[in-house]
């Protein structure tokens, strides 16, 4: 029998070997997580999984604070986008950003920002047309089923590729630093959609009870999957949005500028479902808004100036 004993892993002959060993087989070697953003960034998953659970309920059953099942599927998109800005805020405060946790994060995002909102809209719709026959499907006997479908495959697409192009525009290192997006972000695409279904649900009880007009329910079958649609398109353009966090919050600010931030916090606890969804569907907007703004200045700055009349 041999005496010679393995080398140690603590070896660096080893360790270089493992190394080498590794290079060849084509295995990158992976760093260590940093446990908690990890755990932020996996809440976030967990938030957009439980918002697609939650719209299967019975829609006759009132949750928490007398929500529909739809409307707490709709905040608990929200809930995800709070895990998703802790969990960066965290990782740059630990100085622990790293390519894995960028892609963790965004797998995270295309299931609370892009599978769930199109799924709740579909949800939505299916539960305002139930009584008029409307299936939605690609194999749906009417050509309205087929649309909405499509335009909701069209948002989750669209939500892939603008993940996508974030992954390769903006690195690791920079994404604290960012002021603006080109094409609007997922989480303020799902935002917008999230909201306009909460506040349907909320004046479906709060309002309407059980005398709702047919404007309203038609209103929200066919507007809500338009407005998805719209979102989709933008997320994949190449309009310039705010980096709200990054260009209002972080930094240091003025003692007045910080308690002007009460208003919008006072906003969402007295009028929760109205101020998401005037936010972010103002949000979603403010990207053309801008872009037509800007273009029209420079009509004017262009256009040549006539001499006044002497007469």
């Amino acid at each position: 029998m041999s005496n010679q004993t393995p080398p140690s892993s603590d070896d660096p002959v080893s360790r270089e070997a493992e190394r080498g060993t590794a290079r060849r087989s084509g295995v990158r070697h992976l760093p260590p997580v940093s446990v908690v953003p990890t755990l932020c960034t996996l809440g976030n998953l967990v938030a957009g999984f439980a918002a697609m659970h939650y719209s299967l309920k019975d829609p006759n059953t009132l949750l928490i604070v007398h929500w529909t099942p739809l409307e707490v599927a709709a905040i608990l998109i929200f809930v995800g986008m709070l895990f998703d800005a802790i969990d960066g805020s965290i990782a740059r405060l630990a100085q622990v950003q790293s390519d894995l946790g960028a892609q963790i994060d965004s797998l995270a995002d295309m299931v609370t920002f892009g599978v769930a909102p199109a799924f709740l809209t579909l949800r939505l719709v299916s539960l305002e047309t139930a009584d008029g026959g409307l299936i939605i499907g690609p194999g749906a006997d009417n050509v309205l089923g087929k649309i909405i479908w499509a335009a909701a495959a069209v948002y989750v697409c669209c939500a892939a590729m603008r993940l996508a192009r974030f992954n390769l525009e903006i690195t690791t290192s920079d994404r604290g630093r960012t002021k603006q997006f080109h094409g609007l972000p997922t989480p303020g695409a799902a935002g917008a959609l999230a909201g306009l279904i909460a506040l349907h649900q909320h004046l479906l009880v709060t309002k309407f009870g059980d005398h709702v007009p047919a404007a309203f329910v038609r209103g929200a079958a066919l507007g809500i999957p338009v407005i998805m649609l719209i979102c989709g398109i933008v997320m994949v353009s190449n309009i310039s949005y705010v980096h709200v966090t990054n260009r209002f919050v972080r930094g240091r600010r003025s003692f007045a500028y910080a308690a002007r931030l009460i208003v919008p916090f006072a906003l969402l606890v007295w009028f929760l479902e109205e101020t998401l969804a005037v936010a972010f569907t103002g949000y979603a907007l403010s990207g053309p808004a801008r872009l037509i703004v800007a273009r029209l200045r420079r009509r004017r700055s262009t256009e040549p100036k006539h001499p006044a009349d002497p007469s």
